[in-house]
């Protein structure tokens, strides 16, 4: 095998994994023994530790390193076949031009890709113990309607009382659970005076 040949190898094969990888990640296709290569947040590697304190994108992952070694095989390959340069001038020339490509790749996905996004935790979406008011009326048994704020968000949803007593509009209200779409709501000053607590709420 030439180097030639070498350097074309590398090239096909950062090529094609890495539009395996955007068709796999893109389209969620679930292809044989190749469903590894679905990388979450554009191919970045976040780890449990680097989710917790927010989106990390690592320079080493499977996008930057397939993108290297197409630039590099791409590169080396050129060298080699028309280019009038020695052996070592072309091993160096392909892993600059390799790490220009990877680079590229990883700039593009921190700066763009990563840009807007942001880290999600299941605690942020509990719906149980958030305070809103009524604003349509919750009759006896019956359904009516709630506003409250989530994630700096002002949200309506359905409502039914935890008792099953009626709820007149403006009463402010605590959701206890949540379900298929319904909140169950308890009023705030009958939970407050359980509670011993005799502050308004401030909503």
């Amino acid at each position: 095998m030439t180097w030639a040949d070498f350097y074309l190898i590398c090239f096909l094969f950062g090529l094609i994994l890495s539009v395996l990888s955007l068709l796999v990640g893109a389209f969620h296709l679930h292809l044989p023994g190749l469903d590894h290569l679905h990388l979450d947040h554009g191919g970045l590697d976040i780890g449990h530790a680097e989710a917790a304190a927010g989106l990390h994108a690592s320079p080493f992952n499977f996008s930057t390193i397939m993108a290297f070694l197409a630039w590099f095989g791409g590169a080396g390959y050129l060298l080699t076949v028309w280019g009038k340069v020695g052996f070592l001038a072309v091993v160096a020339l392909a892993i600059g031009s390799g790490l220009t490509g990877g680079m590229i790749v990883f700039l593009f996905l921190a700066k763009v890709l990563m840009r807007t996004d942001s880290t999600l935790y299941l605690s942020d979406y509990h719906m149980e113990g958030l305070l809103g008011h009524v604003s349509s009326g919750i009759r006896a048994g019956g359904t009516g309607e709630i506003i409250f704020s989530q994630e700096g968000v002002r949200r309506t949803c359905g409502a039914r009382s935890e008792d099953k007593s009626a709820i007149p509009q403006g009463t402010e209200v605590v959701i206890t659970r949540y379900e298929r779409g319904i909140a169950y709501v308890r009023k705030w000053d009958e939970m407050a005076e359980e509670a011993g607590v005799t502050q308004g709420s401030g909503v």
